[in-house]
């Protein structure tokens, strides 16, 4: 089969939580105060907060917990996994319970 290509190698890969868990992209980290106080490379000032990525389908299914793609998020980052996925972003999987507060607009 030396004419046929391999396509397995250029689909595109994806991070996809299971049981009750969300995928964020984290903020970054701030890097100025609120005040324009630029700070030393040394010093950040730790967020967060980020946007859901991905949801899985339990969480999505289950009408306790209204979080849903691109929502932004604060959460408590003592359990979150770190994915090694793509170099330029910051990737966790979160336990839904460390979900603390979803940003909303009024309306």
């Amino acid at each position: 089969m030396a004419g046929k290509a391999d396509t397995s190698r250029s689909r595109l890969e994806t991070v996809e939580p299971l049981g009750k868990r969300v995928l964020i992209r984290k903020d970054e980290d701030k890097k100025k105060t609120k005040g324009g106080i630029e700070l030393p490379d040394s010093i950040e000032i730790p967020t967060i907060t980020g946007r859901v990525v991905a949801v899985s389908a339990q969480v999505e299914n289950d009408s306790d917990f209204p979080i849903r793609q691109y929502d932004r998020i604060l959460f408590n980052p003592k359990h979150a996994i770190p994915v090694d996925f793509e170099a330029d972003n910051q990737l966790f999987v979160v336990p839904i319970e460390d979900v603390v507060a979803v940003f909303r607009k009024s309306r």
